[in-house]
């Protein structure tokens, strides 16, 4: 384990993690909301640094980015965990995956910050994506190698629910070259039933995001009957324009129920919700 980087000492037994906007209260022995992090003594750890549980090279559309080196290959990789428990995950079974500590204990390979570089370099990619979970809650390993890459000559990129507290986003973005951001909603309703989060602070990481000028893209899943409603969705795309701007790449996706976490009894989303959307 390593010493998480954000948080801060409540009292003799309790620490509070910094590092995304659920800002949890984390007692002894005890993990927070996304798993990840334990309390051992009153420091708080990261159990999942050096520990990838998927890595692979997808074209960088996958991302998707269809804006930043179109064409080219990224190196990406994720770990177990999440500060989200959206209903229609589809890495539920990394993201989701509970006993965090269990499972890595029995893990052989510790995976270094320059081993991911060299592996991305030797497979002629242009890019390291931070995805498949949250990249969030491996912040301390993600920045490590985004130095690396850097310094080597790598692009880094992440795809996130932009649930980050605000003051980390700032020691990331100098490394950071391009974001999708999953902005799920534009109603806060959705975000606490579907999500356990809220809407505000993605809103406004977006807006820091842009203000920094990050490379960002923006994906909304098409869930029918939940993320689907079309005065939503045009309030969402206003904000895309408005507060944002009208170079912002918006990807609308389909729901697939047969990979989701849950959420099993909906259906597909239809060609006439995604033609809706577009219009």
């Amino acid at each position: 384990m390593k010493e998480a980087k954000y948080y801060k000492n409540l009292d003799n037994s309790t620490v509070q993690c910094l590092l995304c906007n659920h800002f949890c209260a984390i007692g002894k022995n005890k993990t927070g909301l996304c798993q990840t992090r334990k309390n051992i003594n009153g420091k708080l750890y990261t159990m999942v640094y050096g520990y990838p549980v998927a890595m692979n090279v997808d074209p960088i559309e996958k991302k998707p980015l269809f804006h930043f080196y179109p064409n080219s290959l990224t190196y990406s990789l994720g770990t177990l965990g999440c500060n989200f428990a959206c209903e229609n995950c589809q890495n539920w079974d990394i993201s989701q995956a509970g006993s965090i500590e269990k499972i890595i204990s029995k893990m052989d390979d510790y995976i270094s910050p320059e081993k991911i570089v060299e592996n991305a370099l030797g497979d002629d990619c242009k890019s390291i994506a931070y995805t498949y979970n949250e990249p969030t809650i491996f912040t301390e390993y993600a920045l490590d190698i985004m130095r690396l890459a850097r310094s080597n000559g790598l692009k880094n990129v992440w795809v996130s629910n932009g649930y980050i507290n605000k003051k980390v986003l700032a020691d990331i973005i100098p490394y950071l070259d391009a974001v999708n951001i999953d902005l799920k909603s534009f109603d806060d309703e959705f975000y606490s039933s579907n999500c356990k989060a809220k809407l505000r602070p993605v809103l406004e990481n977006l807006q820091f995001l842009k203000q920094e000028q990050v490379h960002l893209e923006i994906t909304t899943l098409i869930i029918p009957g939940k993320s689907s409603n079309i005065e939503m969705l045009a309030q969402l795309a206003d904000f895309i324009v408005t507060q944002l701007d009208t170079d912002v790449p918006w990807h609308i996706t389909r729901f697939n129920p047969e990979i989701s976490w849950k959420l099993k009894d909906l259906q597909e989303t239809g060609d006439d919700l995604i033609y809706e959307a577009h219009q």
